[in-house]
């Protein structure tokens, strides 16, 4: 359990600690990551050390808040905390796994099956904001897709694209049929899927009156499918995801980078 600083009610700095549900080690390793680029980049004196600009992030990624709340927690202007964060969140975003690595990866792994599946990550938008707005969520936001083991673990995530943009064309958008077949693997996706080869995706049957042989075959893939709810459920244990209100298009390096530190979190646990 990590302490930050929290600015008490009028106060001009933040004296109070307040719990932040991450370990040690993952602490130690954003801190790492931070230490080598500015290293790499022949960095001179910051006002926030490795550690600290390693802190600011995580609690800005887990809890949400607004960064000139955090900024005055940590004796720093809202513009240096967005600086900082925006660099560690792009250090750890690079570091996230391709679609490629995440197939080969479950390949090799003998794996009969991977999980897809889509979400809705909710931004700050006016109705008017069309192109962002999702019909099926009656919300604006940012289309993200991902795909897991049987298991139900992240193994890759895909890019932001606008809301408006159904779960079958963002899976031709990211060429995962095409890829699904290059790595000779099937995936397992819920109805919004239907449309896409049902050889290389494979969807539960629709409609009522079904014979009992397909909604056996419904149970089954409910059944083989359903771990992959953790995929999504491991990401929105991180508050940023509540409503994010940064620019639409820092949705992606976010997303990549969440990835990223659930990893070291399942490393150290």
């Amino acid at each position: 359990m990590l302490l930050l600083p929290e600015r008490p009610p009028g106060a001009p700095v933040a004296v109070q600690p307040a719990a932040l549900p991450l370990s040690t080690a993952t602490l130690n390793q954003v801190a790492q990551l931070i230490r080598t680029h500015r290293k790499t980049i022949g960095s001179r004196w910051r006002a926030l050390d490795p550690g600290t600009q390693a802190l600011l992030t995580l609690a800005y990624l887990r809890k949400g808040e607004a960064l000139r709340d955090l900024a005055a927690g940590f004796g720093i202007s809202a513009a240096t905390a967005w600086r900082r964060t925006r660099e560690t969140i792009s250090l750890l975003a690079a570091r996230a796994p391709g679609i490629r690595d995440a197939l080969q990866h479950a390949k090799r792994t003998g794996a009969a099956f991977v999980i897809l599946d889509g979400a809705l990550i909710h931004i700050d938008r006016n109705q008017i904001d069309q192109p962002y707005y999702s019909g099926k969520h009656k919300r604006h936001g940012m289309n993200i897709q991902a795909i897991g083991d049987a298991r139900g673990n992240l193994l890759w995530i895909s890019g932001a694209i606008r809301g408006s943009i159904h779960d079958t064309k963002a899976a031709r958008i990211w060429q995962i049929p095409r890829l699904l077949a290059e790595h000779g693997l099937l995936a397992l996706g819920d109805k919004g899927y239907d449309g896409l080869d049902h050889n290389l995706v494979v969807t539960p049957f629709k409609g009522k009156g079904k014979p009992e042989w397909q909604k056996e075959y419904n149970r089954l893939h409910a059944r083989l499918r359903g771990p992959g709810e953790r995929m999504f459920a491991q990401l929105k244990t991180w508050a940023i995801f509540d409503q994010v209100r940064c620019d639409p298009d820092q949705i992606t390096q976010v997303a990549k980078a969440v990835q990223v530190l659930n990893d070291y979190e399942h490393r150290s646990s």
